[in-house]
């Protein structure tokens, strides 16, 4: 018995040492507060031999430190006075940029900017004369290259005109003469003949119709006459619907002898009176009588001038075409070559056009006339046009 409770309690010895094994913590390293603060310098010093040696490196090899803040060229650079001479600045700006390429100094710039604009200003003050000339050349030369862009571009869209036939002949007329000097100029100045027909009783008439015989051109009265239209003033000299046969003698009259001589005589407006039998009997009588022509303008289709000129035997010239119903230079073109046609077909065309249509009817003829003259077309007078007519 006692020997059974000896291993029993050996065993509870065991098992009580084998729980204590694994409840005890293990085994741990204590260091003592000193060392861990000689480790700690020692560390310390070591990062800090470390840093300096790179920082010494870094100099020497030519890369910039990136710990210090205090920018250095601010303090070495002083910008020089302005008094100083340029070759002392050119040094010291180039000695500058060798040692701290970084900074720029503007003041350095300065003076030579300044005499810069002093050279300049003396040059302009020594030669104002030949700047002026420049200019002007200038100026010429992109007057003349405009000019040029304003004849090609106005000239591509000429109509291509076919050869004369029939020996055809162009007459230009243009109507409205005696209310301005200037825009009649454009017109007797063409290179080749017209007729105009000048209005009586205005401020230039008698002016304008000595300047047209001067240039060589043709001259024939206009004569105002009453439209259908009532509403429309026909102008001073006119011939009204109230008038009798010796009334209309002497106004007609009257009108002739202001701006004689002359060469004929057509109808400024007129559509009321043409259409009358009788009154323009009277006038192709008084045309008849002082040995000019008498040329009906057609301003109505009802017109009673081949009828009266069928029984007084008195023959007479007809308008074919009226140029400038609008002031389109397409148009225009349009109408001369409808006129070409005509006189194709029938040997002359009498076109109308108007003074007041000087700024672009006198352009548009100068262009077309060396390429219908180049065609074989002539250019003449109504009384040298052959195109008399007989009722």
């Amino acid at each position: 018995m006692p020997q059974k409770k000896c291993s029993s309690t050996k065993k509870r010895v065991d098992s009580k040492t084998r729980r204590n094994r694994r409840r005890s913590p293990r085994g741990k390293i204590y260091l003592p507060l000193n060392s861990v603060i000689t480790l700690c310098a020692v560390i310390v010093g070591v990062c800090s031999v470390l840093l300096f040696a790179f920082s010494f490196a870094g100099k020497k090899e030519g890369v910039p430190r990136q710990v210090s803040v205090k920018i250095q060229p601010e303090k070495k650079v002083s910008s020089p006075p302005v008094s100083v001479p340029k070759e002392k600045l050119n040094s010291s700006s180039k000695a500058n940029q060798t040692q701290n390429p970084e900074p720029k100094i503007e003041r350095t710039e300065k003076p030579e900017k300044i005499e810069k604009k002093d050279e300049e200003k003396k040059q302009t003050s020594s030669s104002p004369k030949v700047e002026s000339n420049s200019i002007a050349e200038k100026t010429s030369s992109i007057i003349e290259e405009t000019k040029k862009n304003e004849e090609k571009s106005s000239a591509w869209d000429i109509p291509n005109f076919p050869q004369a036939r029939n020996n055809a002949k162009l007459v230009f007329i243009f109507d409205d003469g005696g209310h301005n000097m200037q825009q009649l100029e454009k017109c007797v100045t063409l290179p080749f003949p017209v007729t105009v027909a000048v209005l009586p009783r205005l401020s230039h008439s008698a002016q304008a119709a000595e300047r047209v015989r001067k240039s060589g051109n043709e001259v024939i009265l206009h004569q105002p006459m009453q439209s259908v239209n009532l509403n429309v003033n026909p102008g001073d000299g006119a011939i009204t619907p109230d008038m009798d046969e010796e009334k209309i003698r002497s106004t007609v009259l009257a009108n002739i002898y202001e701006i004689w001589p002359i060469s004929g005589l057509n109808n400024h407006e007129g559509s009321l009176i043409t259409a009358d039998a009788e009154k323009i009997a009277a006038v192709m009588q008084i045309c008849s009588q002082q040995e000019i022509y008498f040329l009906d303008s057609r301003t109505n289709s009802d017109s009673k001038v081949r009828y009266v000129s069928s029984v007084m035997g008195y023959p007479y010239y007809e308008r074919n075409i009226f140029l400038d119903n609008t002031k389109n230079r397409k148009d225009i073109l349009a109408e001369i070559e409808k006129g070409v046609e005509f006189a194709n077909k029938n040997g002359v065309a009498i076109m109308i056009g108007h003074v007041w249509s000087a700024e672009i009817l006198p352009g548009i003829l100068r262009e077309v006339y060396p390429v219908l003259s180049a065609k074989g077309y002539k250019f003449t007078t109504v009384s040298n046009s052959g195109a008399l007519k007989r009722g």
